[in-house]
């Protein structure tokens, strides 16, 4: 059973940086395509960052040059470096498991808990 579990979220003022964290069990971690998405009230989920098996990433162009996305295949964890924080960051964040095609992530049904940014102005 696939498990994902995210932490590192919080409250930050605008401007600053955060990290989140997803460790994943359950399956073979370095097989698989990670994505962070994220969703805030009365919106949509959207994807935010997505990496590949081999390490490709993808960023939605709201967070180009702000966002990194990383992952340790040692440890089972994909990571979100935020930085330079606004509060339109502001949402649930949430890591998905999926696959990678054609610069394209096709996020499964496999979904964390999800993790709170609050973005202050």
């Amino acid at each position: 059973q696939v498990q994902l579990v995210e932490s590192g979220g919080g409250l930050v003022q605008a401007g600053g940086s955060l990290r989140l964290s997803c460790a994943a069990s359950g399956s073979i971690f370095s097989s698989y395509a990670m994505g962070w998405y994220r969703q805030a009230p009365g919106k949509q989920r959207e994807l935010v960052a997505a990496i590949s098996s081999g390490g490709s990433t993808n960023y939605a162009d709201s967070v180009k040059g702000r966002f990194t996305i990383s992952r340790d295949n040692a440890k089972s964890t994909v990571y979100l470096q935020m930085a330079s924080l606004k509060p339109e960051d502001t949402a649930v964040y949430y890591c998905n498991r999926g696959t990678y095609g054609r610069f394209t992530y096709y996020p499964s049904n496999y979904w964390g808990q999800g993790t709170q940014v609050t973005v202050s102005s």
